[in-house]
Parts: C-alpha cells; structure tokens; sequence
C-alpha cells in the first residue's frame, strides 16, 4: 500500500477516445466520493490529432509521465492522415512504444458475458451463449513475434518487389508470458465455467511453424511447474470454431502475439463485442489498461460509443495495483465498480447504439456512477 497515493497517467488520445475516457475519469471520481481518493489521475495529450497540430506524438514531459506512473489509461490512438514519416500511424509511441520501452510483455484480455448484454450474429440481436458459459482470460505475448521491427522491403526502380516481415519466437519472451498465464489459473478458482477445471490452453500452429513448435515446448516445461493445473492444447485454426462452439470449456489461453491479436477479437463476439472488450498491457513493474476499440473516427463527437470496455478498463486497473501492492482498498473499490457495472448491464438500462438502444456514452456513464452510489449507500 502507497501511503502518498497512486499515479495514473491518462492518455485520452484519438477519436473516441477522449469520450469513453471522460467517462471512466467519472467513474474513478465518482468511487473517490466520500474520502480522499487513493489516487491521482492525471491526464497527458498525445495521439494522432496531436501530431497533425503539432508534428509530435506526444510530448517529453508525457513519456516522462508515462514511466513514473503506477498504471497508465490509454483511450485509443489512431486519426485518418495522420501517418509518420516510415508509414507507421502516428501515436504508435502511445501503444506499441511503451509496451516496448516498459516491457509490458502479457496482453491481457478477460472475455466475461454479464447477463442482460446482447449478441448479434448475421444482423441480428440474440441470446446465443449463456452468461455463465463465458468466463475466460486470454493471455497474449506482447513483445515479439511479427511485431518486431525484423521487417522491410525490397524496391528497386521505385517498386516494391519483395516485402518481409520475421517472426521472432524467444524463450525469455515465450516461458514468460506462458508463466503468467499459469499463475492467473492457479488464482482463478473457479476454474472453466464447464467443470470447473483450472486450466491453460496452448493455442498455436505447430503442426506446421517453427516458433510455434518452441513455443509449445516452452509451454510443457513451465507446466511441469503446476502440477494442479490441466493442461491444454488447440492449433488456432480448429481453436477459432472451439472458441464459438464451446467457450465453457476456456479458463486461461495464452497464444503468441500475431495469433492472440486474432482470437481476442473473435472471443469479444462471445462477450456482446468490443465496446465490452478492454485489455491489460502488464510487465513486471509497469501495466497499461485501455478499451481495445480503437478510436472509431466516424462516431468522434457523438457522444454514442459503447464506454463500458473503457469501465472494464478502469476496473482492471484498480484490481492490478491493488494485488501488485496488496491494498485492500483498491480491490475493494474493483469489486464494488464490477458489481455496479453488472447491475446496470443486467437490467438493460444502458444499451448503446451496438446493442440496439439508445443510450448515450455520458448517459451510460452517469448510469453506472449512479449504481456506484446506490451501493455505497
């Protein structure tokens, strides 16, 4: 417990961005009420439009926020036009820079459906998994593999001829990420909402790649080190149809980063799509907590997206600071914001655009503030 309060670091970024994170600042004030908040946030420009102002991502005194912080929200990143001068997207140093200058090496992603969330599937809006049936973490790599700048091209007379791009498989990287995901099952008690087994299941392609033969191999020897836990297996391909057909069978999964990158998408589909989806980029000292929507330009300034990944975020993030330094205040305040968010869920108050209502991001938002209070009193 830090005595002298927690440092968030808030970066609002792109699109919708600064929306959804207006709301989850609201959130945080709101579970702040009635004492002093054992926390500071402190918000930071950067992103896309930043560089289209001003011709930088961001500024040395944000990357110097960025690392002394305790944790870090991130809205999303990312504005048509705005492109740096090797291709990349401007506002890359918000995402992919500090999970590579911070070593936040596991992509977290809980993939949990709250009843009263809805799914549609060919237009429509249906009742296709049960709630209790999906209850999983996916746990991707988040440093290597084809994210690695092991990539270019070969041009001559102007043309490209020839493009690359190397995957990079290490053992520090695999045993690592493959680590945490069994130290999340063996606190996960639960276990699959199937049977209740604590399990991790292995997803890659190695019956046909290399590194994926490696990292399944560096999957073995750390599992020899939980005996307790199940172990698992599936090649991504077969696992895409698993993953829809049967999500009761999933407590953790952990994957490489291009095939994690893939799957996470898909399983947010189970839990009422991305507007739910919100993601944990965590390492050994640092972690960054962000909606994993992306910035939307079309829906910037309507005041519509879906700012309950963006809560999930918020409460990911509170719960990660509170394990990291044991305060029970934190998890308590974890606890009561999910609470809150699954009764407001539940009774289908707060349907946004993507779920077929009409409820507005700062109406979503004042709905789960007020559950908030409901509570505590």
């Amino acid at each position: 417990m830090k005595e002298a309060g927690y440092e968030v670091a808030i970066f609002p970024g792109d699109g919708t961005g600064p929306e959804v994170v207006r709301e989850g600042v609201k959130i945080l004030g709101t579970l702040a009420e009635g004492g002093p908040a054992p926390w500071r946030a402190t918000e930071y420009p950067g992103g896309g439009q930043y560089f289209l102002r001003t011709g930088r991502e961001w500024e040395p005194e944000s990357e110097a926020a960025a690392r002394r912080a305790d944790a870090i929200l991130l809205g999303a990143v990312g504005w048509p036009g705005a492109m740096l001068a090797n291709g990349d997207i401007a506002g890359r140093a918000l995402v992919l820079g500090l999970r590579e200058s911070l070593d936040l090496f596991a992509n977290v992603r809980p993939c949990r459906l709250y009843p009263g969330v809805q799914h549609r599937i060919s237009g429509q809006y249906r009742e296709v998994w049960a709630p209790k049936n999906v209850d999983m973490v996916i746990v991707r790599e988040n440093t290597e593999d084809l994210y690695t700048p092991a990539r270019g091209r070969l041009r001559r007379a102007d043309e490209t001829e020839v493009a690359v791009d190397t995957r990079i498989i290490t053992r520090k990287g695999a045993e690592r990420v493959i680590r945490y995901a069994f130290e999340l099952a063996r606190a996960r008690l639960r276990g699959a909402p199937e049977d209740g087994v604590r399990r991790v299941t292995c997803v890659d392609k190695s019956n046909v790649m290399e590194g994926c033969r490696f990292f399944r191999e560096t999957f073995d020897r750390v599992a020899a080190d939980y005996p307790e836990i199940e172990r698992d297996y599936a090649y991504v391909d077969a696992f895409t149809q698993w993953l829809v057909r049967n999500p009761e069978h999933y407590n953790v999964v952990v994957a490489t980063n291009m095939m994690g990158d893939i799957i996470t998408d898909l399983a947010a589909v189970l839990q009422g799509g991305m507007g739910f989806a919100s993601g944990g980029n965590i390492g050994a000292e640092h972690a960054m907590f962000e909606p994993v929507h992306g910035s939307a330009p079309k829906y910037a300034g309507k005041n519509q997206v879906n700012p309950f990944a963006t809560f999930f975020a918020v409460e990911q993030l509170l719960r990660w600071l509170g394990d990291r330094h044991h305060d029970h205040r934190l998890v308590g305040q974890a606890d009561r914001l999910e609470r809150s968010i699954g009764a407001v869920l539940a009774d289908g108050r707060a349907r946004t655009y993507d779920q077929g209502g009409t409820v507005s991001t700062s109406g979503a938002g004042d709905l789960v503030a007020a559950a908030i209070r409901g509570e505590r009193r």
